[in-house]
């Protein structure tokens, strides 16, 4: 069985930048849902990537779980988080002091959204300087509500999106 991928809707931030993307009436007419993220942030701080947040249908309940194993290039870690109110490590965008015109690329999945079960994802995230540092990192995650996912929101922790930050939600079905 081949899969079809269907967009659903894009963004392209426009001169002035944007505190967030916002995807809403998403249909509940596909089996899973990926969304692609180019993104780049005026965050100024030490690191090279800034935390790109999801949360779901505009639930802010503390129902949101995931873990994630990261890496530098030099050095691998991990983490561990619930009860938390949004996914808020689960995305990179480049951050403003990285090599100029350098953004973060995410990709995130979320198998089954619109079944009547707890919303699992998984992400694979990396950024880079042109430079000897780069983070990259593999996220799991689960939204402990039993909603089809009809709304997306993305934020950076503490920044805003810059021009020419992408996402592009798909529709994805078994054909």
């Amino acid at each position: 069985m081949a899969n079809t991928f269907t967009k659903i809707a894009a963004v392209m931030v426009g001169s002035g930048g944007a505190s967030s993307i916002d995807f809403t009436s998403i249909p509940s007419t596909y089996t899973d849902l990926q969304i692609l993220i180019s993104a780049r942030s005026d965050a100024s701080s030490g690191s090279n990537a800034a935390d790109i947040s999801i949360r779901l249908n505009n639930d802010s309940g503390t129902n949101y779980s995931y873990r994630g194993l990261t890496g530098t290039g030099s050095t691998s870690g991990s983490f561990s988080l619930s009860g938390e109110t949004q996914f808020t490590y689960i995305a990179f965008a480049g951050s403003s002091n990285v090599t100029s015109n350098t953004f973060g690329n995410s990709s995130v999945y979320f198998p089954n959204y619109a079944g009547a079960t707890n919303k699992s994802l998984s992400a694979d995230v990396v950024t880079e300087n042109n430079a000897t540092l780069t983070y990259m990192r593999l996220n799991a995650g689960l939204w402990a509500n039993t909603a089809a996912i009809n709304r997306m929101t993305l934020t950076i922790v503490s920044a805003n999106f810059v021009q020419y930050s992408t996402a592009t939600l798909y529709g994805i079905k078994n054909s």
